[in-house]
């Protein structure tokens, strides 16, 4: 617990702000600190009476995130002043006009940008998570010292996060992973998106956070004697050729870790690649790729390369601005090993993002992929689209997204997602040319729109102005740009024919005697499995639905009296609400009752990602009022809690009934006589658990199998997978998280 010691906080403020001044002057010991000081005393003033959860004085926070700013972002002098200030406007009684007094325009400006963020963030209305991001990102097309204030402001919140209660832990992990991070990814902040991915895990999978870190201590003193063993002889030769420069081994993100060891179905032991080895070269700008191809024809003098591992991004960087060369090599052990070649101003901008990109960008004179990128966004936020849940997605495609360079037929560079169609390119172009587009000629050869692109390509787009966008072709298209376009050019068109089709419906409803109302109109929707109701209309309209259709969704769903007919009464009573939430809920599967704050409720199990008792679990509450229960690793839960978050529910298991789950492994290894009967024996005998199916798939000296059994909790599950490991003729023993990979 928190003692609070008012001559000791004091003496740790101005320990802090000692630190923000070290941080910031580094390297430039004639700075004025007029400025930062004015902002302190503001801050300090501001916020004496305040507390954050832990206990400890509110100052604290804005001082680090002032810290991160200068130190681990790079910014400078206004963005230090507004980091200081950034909670005073939303939190105490100044206003943005005595900001704007007292420190100027420019500081006023960014400060109100993150009072807006920080408004929209904690507003609590159903689905306003996905239009508040929407809004963030406004703030892009005013000043990106907003958003980089913000990721550093998110960062400190994360590391002090064990405050918080388990439910709002898992709504800011979530929404962390789910969009700071990629966001700071995009913005060339490696460093800052790699902490922000590890911290979330640790609070989404705090067992796996704890056990990988653990493991990557206890693994580091051989790690420290390999890399040193694997970089003698670069170094050596380095210096023999008269280059200036820093070699490290760098330790890979346990986030990156995890997701290796998930996608590739391994063990943490198999994860070879758990370091890469940097080289890191002082030069002037001139003589930067040639040093960096000298020092890669070095590496591979000692290393055998990889076929098609090496990444040119000093040739091409990429979008965000990130510049390196990587290659991956053979070591004397049998050991593949990362090797990333770079300068000291690649490494900066690598690590520092944005901020480094202007500080260099007087150095070149072309416009970077970073600027393309971020006028791109802001034409996407200039679209009338307004559906918010839709700009999520689309934005979030392009955060991650490999690139691909393409060409026009004049030569013109363009940068484009990996998996980008001709259609994609098109859009690129420009609208008008994306919505006529029928064809393309790809290195003067005629393909679809649909052709995926690769680098090099030389694209030839051509159009008719008889062209109009199609349903169709939201599928393939991948960029978020199209996607955008081509739902405003389709809802255009689908609104000139909605006034035709709601005609035609009332004609067809009068005709089966059967109200046209708001919940009949949604029922005939479900039936055809149709997201609006302009979409109704439109397939209305242009007879794809009719009175035919009308007609078999009514005798399907008659018999319950699912539609409200026109000749008897109806009129569909409304439920009585109760007040606990233990009654809101319908218990559709057999199942254990969970605890949750209101005491006991039923509940759904997703099948995104089935959980049991013994797994973290949230519950979140449809819109119909049911819970759903998701493990709190699983992507789909993270998705709601970011959009959602009002909607978490805190739940965990009770241990009141003994029933069973349905869970499900997945086992892989040598064949061996006699092996199946070993692994039921072990199952059904040993251990008295239920087979549901037994699925096998054998070469004749390897096999894969699939089984689903039922159990009572994750103990069970976790005995049985270490029990099977130690059978002879098993390699690997995985969980099943998705019962639809079960193939049942």
């Amino acid at each position: 617990m928190y003692v609070i010691n008012p001559e000791q906080e004091r003496r740790e403020i101005l320990k802090r702000y000692r630190e923000l001044l070290n941080t910031w002057n580094t390297g430039n010991k004639e700075r004025s600190n007029r400025m930062v000081r004015k902002a302190f005393n503001l801050a300090v003033t501001a916020h004496k009476d305040m507390r954050r959860k832990s206990g400890e004085p509110y100052i604290y926070h804005p001082i680090e995130v002032a810290r991160i700013v200068a130190g681990e972002i790079g910014l400078g002098e206004t963005s230090i002043v507004c980091a200081l200030l950034h909670d005073v406007v939303e939190d105490t009684n100044y206003t943005n006009e005595d900001i704007k007094q007292m420190f100027g325009e420019k500081v006023a400006r960014i400060i109100d940008g993150l009072t807006k963020i920080k408004e929209q963030l904690d507003n609590t209305t159903a689905s306003a998570q996905a239009e508040n991001f929407r809004k963030m990102i406004l703030t892009l097309s005013d000043d990106v010292r907003v958003i980089l204030i913000k990721l550093a402001d998110r960062l400190h919140n994360m590391r002090t996060l064990d405050a918080m209660i388990t439910e709002k832990k898992l709504k800011i992990a979530s929404e962390t992973i789910y969009f700071f991070a990629p966001l700071a990814h995009r913005l060339g902040l490696y460093a800052i998106k790699s902490e922000l991915e590890d911290l979330a895990l640790k609070y989404t999978e705090p067992e796996v956070y704890a056990s990988i870190s653990k493991q990557l201590e206890e693994t580091s003193v051989s790690r420290t004697k390999f890399i040193n063993k694997f970089i003698y002889p670069i170094r050596k030769a380095l210096i023999a050729q008269g280059l200036v420069f820093e070699i490290i081994g760098r330790e890979k993100s346990v986030y990156s870790i995890w997701n290796k060891m998930k996608n590739k179905q391994v063990p943490f032991d198999e994860v070879f690649d758990l370091f890469a080895v940097r080289i890191i070269i002082d030069t002037n700008f001139e003589n930067e790729k040639y040093q960096c191809w000298q020092a890669y024809s070095i590496v591979t003098d000692f290393y055998s390369p990889k076929q098609n591992r090496l990444r040119d991004w000093i040739s091409t960087p990429k979008a965000n601005g990130y510049e390196s060369l990587h290659t991956t090599v053979m070591s004397q052990t049998g050991q593949w090993v990362e090797v990333q070649i770079r300068t000291r101003r690649m490494n900066e901008i690598a690590d520092k993002g944005y901020a480094a990109h202007w500080k260099y960008k007087e150095k070149t004179s072309s416009e970077s992929g970073l600027d393309r990128w971020l006028g791109k966004i802001k034409e996407l936020l200039q679209s009338p689209n307004s559906d918010a849940l839709a700009f999520l997605d689309d934005f979030k495609l392009n955060l991650f997204a490999d690139e691909i360079i393409v060409f026009t037929p004049k030569g013109e560079e363009k940068t484009l997602p990996s998996n980008s169609t001709a259609l994609d390119f098109a859009y690129n172009i420009h609208s008008e040319i994306g919505n006529h587009c029928i064809g393309a000629k790809v290195n003067h050869r005629l393909v679809a729109l649909n052709h995926p692109l690769k680098s090099g390509d030389q694209i030839e787009i051509i159009t008719s102005k008889k062209q109009t966008p199609r349903d169709e072709w939201i599928d393939f298209v991948v960029t978020s740009r199209a996607k955008s376009f081509i739902k405003d050019a389709l809802k255009e068109q689908k609104k000139k024919y909605a006034e035709e089709g709601k005609a035609k419906l009332e004609a067809y409803f009068k005709e089966l005697k059967i109200e046209l109302n708001k919940t009949n109109l949604l029922r005939f929707q479900e039936c055809n499995r149709i997201n609006s109701t302009i979409d109704l209309y439109y397939k209305i309209a242009k007879g794809e639905l009719g009175l035919k259709e009308l007609k078999e969704c009514i005798q399907q769903h008659d018999k319950s009296g699912w539609f409200n007919i026109i000749t008897r009464p109806f009129g569909r009573s409304k439920p009585n609400l109760p007040r606990k939430l233990a009654d809101q809920v319908m218990n559709k599967l057999p199942g254990k009752p969970l605890n949750s704050a209101n005491g006991e409720v039923e509940y759904r199990i997703s099948d995104c990602c089935n959980p049991i008792p013994g797994d973290d679990v949230i519950g979140f509450m449809a819109q119909e009022g049911s819970i759903w229960i998701h493990r709190t690793n699983c992507s789909e839960a993270i998705q709601l809690m970011s959009k959602y978050g009002n909607r978490i529910v805190k739940t965990n298991w009770s241990n009141r009934e003994a029933v069973t789950y349905l869970s499900g492994i997945r086992l892989s290894g040598f064949d061996n006589q006699g092996l199946i009967n070993e692994i039921v024996n072990l199952i059904s005998g040993q251990m008295s658990l239920n087979i549901r199916s037994f699925h096998i798939d054998s070469t004749g000296e390897v096999y894969e199998a699939t089984i689903m059994l039922l159990v009572h909790d994750t103990d069970d599950l976790n005995k049985l997978m270490s029990a099977l490991k130690k059978l002879k003729g098993i390699n690997s023993v995985f969980r099943i998280s998705r019962l639809s990979e079960s193939g049942k």
